[in-house]
């Protein structure tokens, strides 16, 4: 099946020799072919350009662009989108003052999830993450990372994997699951310590690299959560397994935690509110993604990472949701766009290139995602007529999405 798309006003980072990601001023210079087509054969696209060169043909399908842009679909890169219950009851306690790292010691937080998670049904877990996958592609994401976590016992952590391996089944969004037991200490541990990380290396990884549930490991390094040493622990031992890492680091704290997973080559270093000049000059050293997070500081009313003094240190940094029950009950990445640019000073056009191809190498996806390519997946995003790329983030409350094509289909 051929579908072509027509009369697009703005075709943005089509590219056929695309780089793995872009960096610092790099970000700045996003390409943009006005008056354009592309055209698109089963799941792939085949074929873009100039309307001057448009194909003649009759396709299956003709979309009319007239007035549209048109762009890759994000790359979700961190997402906790599996979950039981919705935890609006802490969103009242922050509202009253109470800080995200009160409420974990409290047993709330990231402790609360799993207590529910703990006693839901598979079935009932697939249905509402199916669910929230859809309603996020709808904001535009046609590559989403999805982490496990809320179990926090080796059944609960094999029941969320077992869920996001089922999403996969159930639509051709490309999707990457990530084993994340280090996310908190389980009451049932809070004297064992060293009997809760024997669990994840000799229990839990095991049975899921038995599976073939998992992508990627991470950690929580941070003063609430795992500290660098067991960071180290359990990096090394999903390196057994063939896990490499992304690890959630720099929430609250500058403890070593981007400096160890740059050690272990991670993917990923992820969140990053807080980070000093030695750990900007270790990511340029390295090929490590830096992932930021705006809606969670956004959320929790918390300062926001430092994305203008990275890139201008020329670094490469991606963008995502960071979906959860807790600290950011949403995926729409459009609004995280707006979020980068009004609370972390990024342009537009930096903001674009962290959400797609930055966003696809977080997720080791950049060779089939992320820019407008011959051979590439065509996920695409089909905006209403707008006249600039700056009203995307500007238009932070519209619905400026028209239509979502995944894997070629509408």
């Amino acid at each position: 099946m051929h579908t072509l798309i027509r009369n697009i006003k703005t075709l943005l980072l089509a590219n056929n020799q695309a780089p793995k990601l872009v960096q610092g001023a790099d970000m700045k210079t996003l390409s943009q072919l006005n008056n354009a087509f592309v055209l698109v054969e089963e799941e792939q696209i085949v074929d873009w350009g100039s309307m001057d060169n448009c194909p003649t043909f009759s396709p299956d399908q003709t979309i009319d662009a007239t007035g549209a842009f048109v762009l890759p679909t994000w790359c979700d890169s961190h997402t906790h989108l599996v979950f039981a219950a919705t935890r609006e009851g802490e969103f009242i306690d922050k509202i009253q003052g109470v800080s995200y790292e009160e409420i974990a010691r409290k047993g709330g937080g990231i402790l609360n999830s799993a207590q529910r998670l703990q006693t839901t049904p598979h079935e009932v877990l697939l249905e509402s993450a199916y669910q929230r996958l859809m309603e996020v592609k709808n904001y535009g994401t046609g590559a989403i990372e999805i982490k496990s976590g809320y179990g926090l016992t080796v059944d609960a952590e094999l029941k969320m994997l077992r869920v996001i391996r089922d999403l996969k089944s159930k639509t051709k969004m490309p999707i990457k699951a990530t084993f994340l037991g280090a996310h908190a200490l389980p009451l049932a541990y809070k004297e064992n310590r060293a009997g809760y990380l024997d669990l994840i290396v000799h229990k839990m990884l095991p049975q899921i690299a038995d599976e073939g549930l998992a992508d990627y490991i991470d950690v929580f390094c941070e003063k609430v959560a795992f500290s660098v040493a067991e960071t180290e622990q359990i990096m090394e031992a999903g390196a057994k397994y063939g896990l490499k890492p992304k690890i959630h680091t720099n929430q609250f704290n500058c403890m070593g935690g981007i400096q160890a997973s740059i050690a272990h080559k991670a993917i990923s270093v992820d969140h990053l509110e807080v980070i000093n000049d030695e750990e900007i000059a270790c990511l340029l050293a390295s090929d490590t993604m830096a992932t930021l997070l705006p809606s969670a500081p956004f959320f929790i009313n918390d300062h926001y990472p430092q994305a203008r003094k990275m890139i201008d240190a020329g670094m490469a940094v991606a963008l995502a949701s960071d979906y959860n029950p807790g600290s950011t009950p949403s995926g729409k990445i459009p609004f995280v766009l707006s979020l980068a640019c009004i609370k972390m000073k990024m342009l537009p056009e930096e903001a674009i290139h962290a959400a797609t191809l930055n966003g696809a190498y977080a997720m080791e996806e950049s060779h089939r995602l992320g820019t407008i390519s011959k051979g590439k997946l065509a996920n695409l995003i089909i905006t209403k007529p707008m006249n600039s790329i700056a009203y995307m983030p500007y238009a932070f409350g519209s619905d400026w999405i028209d239509k979502v094509m995944i894997a070629g289909s509408l």
